[in-house]
């Protein structure tokens, strides 16, 4: 069975970008730990570069851990895009994402609900950002 993430945004034909939500993936990996066909080591394997992120520049969600429930899961960004490192960056305030995501250059961002404890991660969100000023640019020049 395979699942696929649910997307939103704009009307068709609209400027608003989509995000697409991995929550009803998520979902289903925690439950199948719960039922059993997966285990703990299946799914609590985040790379330690990820886990220091999580213990540096992740927000707190306020929701424990799916998996062990032993502390609460944090949020990380990664922002990838042109004239950005190869790896991406990861923003470490709420006003460095935010001027990352009002570049003139477009930008993708992944949103990860990481454990520093147990190492549970998964993709919560991607969206596209930036770019606006560009398009306004090419609009004017349309004038």
């Amino acid at each position: 069975m395979t699942s696929r993430p649910s997307t939103y945004g704009g009307p068709a034909g609209s400027d608003q970008p989509a995000t697409v939500e991995y929550r009803l993936i998520r979902n289903g990996v925690v439950r199948d730990v719960q039922k059993g066909r997966l285990t703990r080591e299946d799914v609590c394997d985040a790379h330690p570069e990820l886990l220091r992120a999580a213990r540096n520049v992740g927000r707190t969600t306020g929701e424990d851990c799916p998996i062990c429930e032993a502390t609460a899961t944090v949020e990380v960004t990664y922002v990838f895009g042109a004239r950005l490192p190869p790896g991406g960056t990861c923003p470490g305030t709420r006003t460095e994402l935010n001027r990352l995501r009002r570049r003139s250059d477009p930008v993708l961002c992944y949103e990860v609900e990481v454990c520093p404890h147990c190492a549970w991660h998964h993709l919560m969100r991607k969206y596209p950002a930036g770019g606006q000023s560009t398009a306004v640019a090419r609009a004017r020049g349309r004038a």
